[in-house]
C-alpha cells in the first residue's frame, strides 16, 4: 500500500506503530467476519461511524450490482476517499450484510480483501484516494442463498498518530445471483400462419449446492425480432413453472428471432434468452 506522508508530520517509530495497532489488520489468513468484528467491536455502539478519518465518494463495482455465479473468482473494486489532518496510515475494507457490525449476531455475511487497500495522498494534503480489490469465490464464500441481497462498505482507518476511525455503512451494493434463461421455438420451419410453441427455462445460482436450480413463478416477457431488423417487440407476459420451465404458443407470421427476458428481482440478476431463428414458409 502506498502512503504518501506530509514532510515532519510525525516520525518513522510512530508510523510503524500505527501500522502495527488494528488486530484486524494483522493475520490475513483470519475469516473477513472476524476481522470486522474484531475492528468493529473495539469502539462503542451503537454508533455506525466513529473517529477523524472522514470516508466519501465511495463506489462499489462501478456503481453495478455484483453477480455471481456458483464457482470462479469474481474480482470487484471499490474506490473511495479518506480524509485527516492528522495524515492516514493504513485502511481497512469489508463488505459486510447484517444489523450490527460489532457482533456475532449482528453480522450475516463478511467479505475482505486479500491485501490491504492502497492508499495514496492527492495534491491537497490530508486528502488520500484510495482503491480495495475484494476477490470474492461463490463457492467458498457465500455457502448461504440468504445473502444475497444488499451489503454494506465498513471503512476503517488509523491516522499517523495511531487514531482509529470507522465508519460500517459508507456505501451500499446488491449481491446478486447469476441467472441463466433459454428459448426454444418449434417446430421449424413452420408454416406461415401455424401456432409455434417457445419453451424455455429460468435457473438461477444455488449457493448452498453450487448448482443451478430452477428460479419457480418468475414472470419472463416473449418477445420477437423481424428478420433484419434490429428491434425486439414484446408479445406477451410468461409465467414459470414450479421448476422455471417456460411454455407458450404464439402464431408464425414472418421470419425472424423469438426470445425471453427476465428482469430480475432484488435477489436475482436479470438475464435474456439467445434469440431463437424461425423459418416461415
Amino acid at each position: 500500500m502506498r502512503i504518501r506522508v506530509a514532510a515532519g508530520a510525525v516520525s518513522g517509530a510512530v508510523v510503524l506503530s500505527a501500522l502495527a495497532l488494528p488486530v484486524a489488520a494483522q493475520a490475513a489468513e483470519r475469516p473477513a467476519t472476524a476481522k470486522l468484528r474484531s475492528f468493529a467491536s473495539t469502539v462503542v455502539q451503537p454508533r455506525d461511524s466513529l473517529g477523524n478519518t472522514k470516508f466519501s465518494h465511495a463506489v462499489i463495482n462501478g456503481g453495478k450490482d455484483i453477480v455471481l455465479g456458483t464457482s470462479g473468482t469474481k474480482s470487484v473494486t471499490v474506490t473511495y476517499t479518506a480524509t485527516d489532518q492528522n495524515g492516514v496510515a493504513l485502511t481497512e475494507a469489508f463488505l459486510w450484510q447484517g444489523t450490527d457490525s460489532s457482533t456475532t449476531d449482528g453480522i450475516t455475511g463478511g467479505l475482505g480483501t486479500d491485501d490491504d487497500p492502497n492508499c495514496t495522498e492527492t495534491a491537497t494534503q490530508g486528502t488520500y484516494t484510495c482503491k480495495a480489490v475484494f476477490n470474492i469465490h461463490p463457492a467458498t464464500d457465500m455457502k448461504n442463498n440468504g445473502v444475497a441481497g444488499t451489503w454494506k462498505l465498513f471503512l476503517g482507518a488509523w491516522d499517523l498518530y495511531a487514531n482509529a476511525s470507522y465508519n460500517d455503512d459508507v456505501a451500499t451494493a446488491s449481491i446478486k445471483k447469476l441467472s441463466t434463461l433459454t428459448a426454444n421455438a418449434t417446430p421449424e420451419p413452420v408454416k406461415k400462419g401455424k401456432t409455434i410453441t417457445v419453451t424455455g427455462k429460468i435457473a438461477r445460482a444455488d449457493w448452498s449446492t453450487g448448482k443451478y436450480s430452477g428460479y419457480a413463478s418468475q414472470p419472463a416477457k416473449l418477445q420477437f425480432r423481424k428478420k433484419g431488423s434490429s428491434t425486439y417487440t414484446t408479445l406477451k407476459t410468461v409465467k414459470a413453472n414450479s421448476t422455471g420451465v417456460l411454455k407458450t404458443t404464439t402464431k408464425a407470421t414472418v421470419d425472424g428471432y423469438f426470445r425471453y427476458v427476465f428482469a430480475g428481482t432484488a435477489t436475482t440478476a436479470a438475464s435474456t434468452a439467445p434469440g431463437d431463428f424461425v423459418d416461415v414458409r
